[in-house]
């Protein structure tokens, strides 16, 4: 017969077992690691700690060969497989296939960031979250992509990028199809169908389905352009700005018309170029319904109803609705001034 004993801190009744149980309370750690050092409560937990140093997975999965350390996480691998979820958060019922993951979850309630960065004092949720912050203090990148050797900070950053390489694109848009390489770049999307614009410019309350665009945006407040070109040192507010502007020092034009073969250094202008083949005019005037093929062009002809004439000659005072009237007319004065002479 098993003798059942309590211990006085947790009346926790065990059998005889209850020397190893007790060491929880005690903190007693007799089994000690002979390459690290490390100490652990049992032999067992030992016995299971060394297989760190030996590589040593003796546990199977059964449907994809995948091997682990312990019993435990092998039984925690085959939810992948089976889909159980048994770890349940009591205030969204959201569910989690290890305790693990719902305690971390359970922080977005409470508000718990326990896990502090020294160096600059922010807070993370979770051990993993500061330990991929703190590459931003020491520069490690160890994640590399074996295709082309761009380093990340994440296994999960590694991962998109190489769907650059795979042309995969997993996330697809219920309401046109279009597909995506990222989740986020299909919620940026999906704005475009909801008229969505949650980035708002705290200067002149413009605003973005993003908040890179909106970022980009300030630039024009602040007057930043951080992207210069190193052939004629030119800057710009945005690197796609810089990388379109560098084509005109290679004379490269990616984008080519299909029907014509006309080519242009922007995917923007080979666009306005197709509408002379389509015939379409999609940017209309409220006040007089004339249509065009270009949003600069409607800008222009608003002009005649504004009255804006936001071109002025710096000679005579005289101003204009468009840059190149004001070019023509300079050319009166450049004449006059050869008269002169």
């Amino acid at each position: 017969m098993i003798q059942i004993k309590t211990t006085s801190d947790c009346d926790r009744n065990l059998p005889d077992g209850i020397v190893i149980h007790q060491k929880l309370h005690t903190g007693g750690k007799p089994y000690s690691c002979d390459q690290c050092g490390k100490t652990c409560t049992t032999s067992r937990g030992l016995k299971t700690h060394q297989r760190v140093h030996t590589g040593e997975k003796p546990y199977s999965c059964d449907q994809c060969g995948k091997t682990f350390t312990t019993s435990c996480g092998l039984k925690t691998h085959q939810r992948v497989h089976t889909g159980e979820k048994p770890y349940s958060c009591e205030q969204c019922e959201k569910t989690f296939a290890q305790s693990g993951h719902l305690k971390n979850h359970q922080r977005v309630h409470t508000g718990e960031k326990p896990h502090c960065c020294v160096q600059c004092g922010k807070m993370f949720t979770t051990s993993w979250g500061l330990k991929t912050h703190q590459h931003v203090h020491t520069g490690e990148k160890p994640h590399w992509c074996e295709h082309c050797g761009k380093t990340f900070n994440t296994a999960s950053e590694l991962k998109i990028h190489h769907r650059v390489h795979t042309g995969e694109k997993p996330y697809s848009c219920d309401q046109c199809g279009k597909t995506f390489a990222q989740s986020s770049q299909l919620k940026n999307h999906q704005r475009v169908h909801t008229g969505e614009k949650p980035h708002c410019c705290e200067h002149c309350g413009k605003t973005f389905t993003t908040s890179c665009s909106l970022k980009n945006h300030q630039r024009v407040h602040t007057g930043e352009k951080p992207y210069w070109c190193e052939q004629c040192g030119k800057t710009f507010t945005t690197s796609s700005e810089l990388k379109n502007h560098q084509r005109v020092h290679t004379g490269e034009k990616p984008y080519s018309c299909k029907q014509c073969g006309k080519t242009f250094t922007q995917s923007g202008h080979l666009k306005n170029h197709q509408r002379v083949h389509t015939g379409e005019k999609p940017y209309s005037c409220k006040q007089c319904g004339k249509t065009f093929t270009q949003s600069g062009n409607l800008k222009h002809h608003q002009r005649v109803h504004t009255g804006e004439k936001p071109y002025s000659c710096d000679q005579c005072e005289k101003a204009f609705i468009h840059y190149r009237y004001l070019k023509r007319h300079k050319s009166i004065h450049t004449a006059s001034l050869k008269k002169i002479k």
